[in-house]
């Protein structure tokens, strides 16, 4: 075994414990496969992230993502998560304005210059998602489908089933342990807050498969929200995500849009550090 810096942290909140937890181990070099991801089960969180020397000349890093089951070929908290706890152990980027974080779905940017760090979403591929699958989620929801106002199947690297609800109040209602593993993936819901509310959409992932009826705060579905928003035309300013509400926590993702003919899209967040130590792999 080899004594390797640690740190737990919480991801996209302000307050500590109100967000969504991820390990980071931070001198990962070295480490077989079966040892990161017998290590992420022994964690019991939603990832563990395990830093490694880079080996493309333009990243900064490389991170590999485990969640207690499987590895990710990327995920939003953990990449915001992992730069962050980067950041703490000392490092230097390359450019003080952006980091450049290689995974296994390729270079990941992530913006420094402004005041909450902020990663470029992946490009995501939007498609109609079936009608099949639409009437499936719906009846396992007990949802009438007229309170479903929009849906999509969003490929960022995970797959999601997104449903729009016509307000944060009908997502909030929703209740989660209908979804029932291994009857079906999970499903993501999306509905609009009142406009005098201090964030615009509430956010749920009822994710069965990652081992929780509902994950806290995900970084790589709102990523794959805004830009499904912005291609029905409607990111037109910076916005920010509520999730996580109902399990207690006070997720908050901040979403900006970019400048260019094909602006990008930037995903936010706080990262708070909770704990740093070492520990033996």
């Amino acid at each position: 075994m080899v004594q390797r810096r640690f740190i737990q942290c919480d991801v996209f909140t302000s307050t500590a414990t109100k967000g969504n937890g991820l390990a980071v181990v931070i001198d990962a070099d070295g480490l077989t496969d079966d040892q990161m991801q017998g290590f992420a089960a022994w964690t019991n969180l939603a990832e563990t992230t395990f830093l490694l020397s880079a080996t493309d000349p333009k990243a900064d890093y490389k991170v590999r993502i485990f969640t207690p089951g499987r590895e990710m070929p990327f995920a939003g908290h953990p990449t915001l998560g992992s730069c962050a706890a980067w950041l703490k152990s000392g490092h230097i980027p390359n450019d003080p304005n952006c980091i450049i974080q290689e995974c296994k779905i390729g270079l990941v940017q992530i913006d420094l210059s402004e005041k909450i760090p902020a990663f470029i979403a992946p490009e995501t591929k939007i498609s109609a998602l079936p009608t099949s699958d639409l009437n499936r989620l719906a009846t396992a929801l007990d949802l009438p489908r007229d309170l479903i106002v929009g849906s999509a199947l969003l490929d960022n690297g995970p797959v999601w089933q997104v449903l729009e609800l016509p307000s944060a109040q009908d997502v909030l209602a929703v209740d989660s342990s209908k979804v029932l593993w291994p009857e079906f993936v999970g499903v993501s819901l999306v509905g609009a807050h009142p406009t005098d509310h201090e964030c615009d959409f509430e956010v749920r992932s009822i994710s069965p498969s990652s081992m929780m009826s509902e994950d806290p705060i995900t970084g790589s579905l709102n990523a794959a929200l805004a830009h499904w928003l912005q291609h029905k035309g409607r990111l037109t300013r910076n916005i920010t995500m509520s999730q996580g509400t109902n399990l207690n926590r006070t997720g908050r993702v901040h979403i900006r849009v970019g400048t260019g003919e094909t602006p990008p899209v930037y995903i936010g967040g706080e990262t708070k550090i909770v704990i740093e130590g070492t520990v033996n792999i």
